[in-house]
């Protein structure tokens, strides 16, 4: 399916047609308001971190710039926002009934360490996707512990219970780490081949090979290495109500089981279901996905867009910064998309 680049660079407006990975530029008027376009380009601009931003409405991209690093089609390090993408891959996996339900007990996927508490067999798929254990954290002050241990699951497995499984949200990428290992277990595949086969293959994107941990099991939720243009494909399968070109995908109920909201982040008080945070931008519903310095993926349902920024993935970044490219939607290009609507 071709689909439409608008990218501005000045006062040069033209259009990347996007097939089979080649492009073709041709001269178009913008389809989106000049002047909040260009400011929204001046406001991104003066974002060191930010690398690129792409944004499309009804599957036509009206909105794409690369202020720095990698090009549009070029895999980036998406950091957390791998975990967006995982939890389609456990939809997928509950579609083919290799997993039970969202409700079915962890221990009835993968292998507990002696030295758990008996306490693990309480916790569900639904748990560790929400990020609802109940178990100790391995983000934040435990993350370089956890990730230098000899076996990143059985570390996760085996923190303390400090909530109740199904109660506070606790922020944890070893949860998503523990449901590669039950996904790997179940099927006797790697994560990487079941993207691929599920999600990469359908949709026609690239998926290369990211970080393992010392079983060989790959990171089940950060480090993941996906384009702009991928994401974009992503949120568009969501948006779309898990169709692609004709295809189902994943089930139109995974989607409403993963925007459900359950959690509550105590570091921005958005909700948050399977992978996804929900918010309100502009006074629309928002579902989003963010990953560690500014990779973020959003869909905005009543607009019919989705959108995808890029930045800097390395250390150090503003805890501030993601609501900077909220900002970006909001001041610009929402107003921008709204007044397109109106012509």
């Amino acid at each position: 399916m071709t689909r439409r680049l608008l990218l501005l660079a000045g006062s040069l407006l033209s259009v990347l047609l996007y097939q089979s990975g080649l492009a073709q530029a041709q001269a178009v008027s913008a389809p989106i308001d000049k002047l909040n376009v260009s400011q929204a380009t001046r406001a991104a601009a003066d974002l060191d971190r930010l690398h690129s931003v792409l944004v499309a409405v009804e599957g036509d991209v009206v909105y794409a710039q690369v202020f720095s690093g990698p090009g549009l089609d070029e895999p980036v390090n998406i950091k957390s926002l791998s975990k967006t993408v995982h939890s389609i891959i456990i939809g997928a996996a509950i579609d083919r009934g290799i997993i039970d339900s969202a409700d079915q007990p962890i221990t009835e996927l993968v292998a507990v360490p002696q030295d758990a508490s008996p306490r693990v067999a309480e916790v569900t798929v639904g748990n560790l996707l929400s990020m609802q254990a109940g178990l100790g954290r391995t983000s934040g002050p435990n993350y370089g512990e956890w990730v230098t241990s000899d076996n990143w699951v059985d570390y996760a497995l085996s923190r303390p219970f400090v909530a109740e499984p199904g109660g506070e949200m606790l922020y944890s990428t070893g949860s998503y780490h523990i449901l590669a290992a039950a996904l790997t277990e179940t099927t006797g595949r790697s994560l990487l081949a079941l993207a691929r086969e599920w999600l990469g293959q359908p949709l026609d994107i690239r998926i290369p090979p990211w970080q393992q941990d010392p079983q060989g099991i790959y990171f089940g939720g950060n480090n993941m290495q996906l384009s702009p243009l991928a994401l974009l494909q992503i949120g568009e399968l969501y948006r779309n109500r898990g169709q692609h070109e004709g295809e189902q995908v994943i089930s139109e109920a995974w989607i409403e089981t993963a925007w459900e909201p359950r959690g509550t982040s105590r570091y921005t008080s958005d909700r948050y279901g399977y992978g996804w945070f929900t918010t309100e931008l502009a006074g629309y519903d928002t579902y989003y996905g963010r990953g560690y310095g500014g990779q973020m993926l959003y869909v905005i349902p009543a607009l019919k867009m989705t959108a995808v920024m890029t930045a800097d993935p390395t250390p150090p970044s503003s805890p501030y910064f993601m609501r900077k490219l909220d900002g970006l939607l909001v001041d610009y290009l929402i107003p921008s998309i709204q007044k397109m609507a109106l012509k």
